[in-house]
């Protein structure tokens, strides 16, 4: 019925009309590639009233079909002089390349032919997708900004299309560009600087100023993009500091005031280098902290970290036990941070949990990894590199390792030696984020 529709919305009369079966691509292609002056009819299931209907209404002085036997047109177009033409199976049709109309995306194939041809007459622009639209060309994103609007035609989107869709329209990449972190037909790598911008005490990204900054990350950065990765230079900032004390607010952990993060945030979106916020929570939780920092999290280019070392339970201490944190707890600031990315129609943000040991993190097979956001596992132990291979290798071969990214973390002091760049990438499976302390 639609190329029905579509037909009285336009043709008043037709010198011809095309038919075919809709469910028919190569028939359809066939006529799209001829030619047609006027509406292409879509024949489902049969010739019924509203197609009889529309063709007396159009008075065509040819009806061109393809794909009919000879007998069924002799009957059913008996008040017609019609051609019928050969289906060529190899025929192919788009109607990609139009401008100034709606653009619409279809599933497959399949259903991408005759929409493709309907969405000729209407002056639409028609791209058959697949998986995560966020993954499109930058062609295809760059159509779907500038339609006026847009129709999603999608069985199989699980209902992120419609946010999805919102995120290219709105167009905030990330830094280096695109709208997913790791996309497989794009390899990222993040190359971070960590610490606090107090100092150096807590690492080397406090050596320095945040401008100063960028130009250090492009020396550590070196080396890193000899696989082929692209390399997107990074801030991981300390937000909130392990305590020694138990503060004013008791939960042994220092949170670092918005305006000290500020600058750092502003030199990063200024020189296309991604942020990602450290929580070090202590007797809190990390979704209390995190709302803390909400304001940055709703930026495109600012990402999260979990440590559970610094997750301490009631009547614990720093540096007397390791602390330990739950899926379930993870999995609050998995939802809570990919509600913002809808609400923001941001691109896709990386959420980081770093961990040296198994039990740091309890039920880990649970932890959701939605596609709002890329989870990354960071192994961040220290000390002999015999020793950090041998933890690599027992946390990426548990039995969910499979669905999250990793991290790998490197430290000036407490190595031995500090790993290189070309030991780093030697890592399997592939590190796509590694930081600097």
């Amino acid at each position: 019925m639609t190329s029905i529709e579509i037909s009285k919305v336009i043709y008043e009369c037709a010198h011809e009309v095309g038919l075919a079966f809709a469910d028919d691509p190569a028939a359809i292609s066939t006529l799209m590639s001829r030619g047609i002056r006027g509406p292409l009819l879509l024949v489902a299931p049969w010739f019924d009233l509203p197609l009889m209907g529309e063709l007396g209404r159009l008075a065509p002085e040819l009806v061109v079909t393809a794909g009919f036997d000879a007998p069924v047109l002799r009957y059913a177009l008996s008040d017609f002089a019609f051609e019928q033409i050969a289906v060529d199976q190899q025929a192919t049709f788009s109607s990609e390349g139009l401008s100034d109309g709606p653009v619409w995306l279809v599933g497959n194939a399949e259903e991408g032919v005759p929409l493709a041809a309907l969405g000729h007459q209407v002056g639409a622009e028609v791209f058959i997708v697949s998986g995560d639209l966020r993954a499109l060309s930058p062609e295809i994103r760059n159509a779907i900004s500038s339609a006026p609007y847009w129709g999603l035609f999608l069985q199989e989107s699980g209902g992120d299309a419609g946010w999805q869709m919102e995120v290219i329209r709105r167009g905030d990449e990330l830094p280096g560009g695109g709208l997913l972190m790791f996309d497989a037909g794009f390899d990222r790598r993040l190359v971070a600087i960590y610490g606090h911008p107090s100092g150096s005490a807590l690492g080397v990204l406090g050596e320095q100023s945040a401008e100063e900054g960028v130009e250090r990350l492009r020396s550590i950065a070196e080396g890193y993009d000899a696989d082929g990765s692209v390399v997107l230079p990074t801030f991981e900032i300390i937000a909130t500091v392990a305590s020694a004390g138990a503060g004013s607010d008791g939960d042994y952990s220092a949170e670092t005031a918005r305006d000290v993060i500020r600058p750092w945030i502003e030199t990063a979106a200024a020189n296309d280098i991604y942020v990602v916020l450290d929580l070090q929570p202590g007797r809190t939780d990390f979704l209390t902290q995190a709302r803390y920092y909400e304001e940055f999290l709703r930026l495109p280019h600012v990402g999260l970290a979990l440590d559970p070392e610094w997750r301490l339970k009631p009547h614990q201490v720093h540096l007397e036990q390791i602390g330990t944190v739950d899926a379930a707890e993870i999995n609050r600031v998995v939802e809570w941070l990919a509600g913002i990315v809808r609400e923001e129609a941001l691109p896709q943000k990386l959420l980081i949990v770093h961990q040296f040991r198994l039990d740091m993190i309890s039920n880990r097979h649970q932890i959701k990894t939605p596609p709002e956001l890329a989870v990354l596992i960071q192994m961040d132990g220290q000390g002999p590199l015999t020793s950090k291979y041998n933890t690599w290798n027992v946390l990426t071969r548990e039995f969910d390792a499979y669905q999250f990214h990793w991290g790998w973390k490197n430290f000036y002091d407490e190595d031995i030696p500090t790993p290189t760049a070309e030991q780093v990438l030697e890592l399997s499976p592939y590190p796509a984020f590694v930081s600097y302390q």
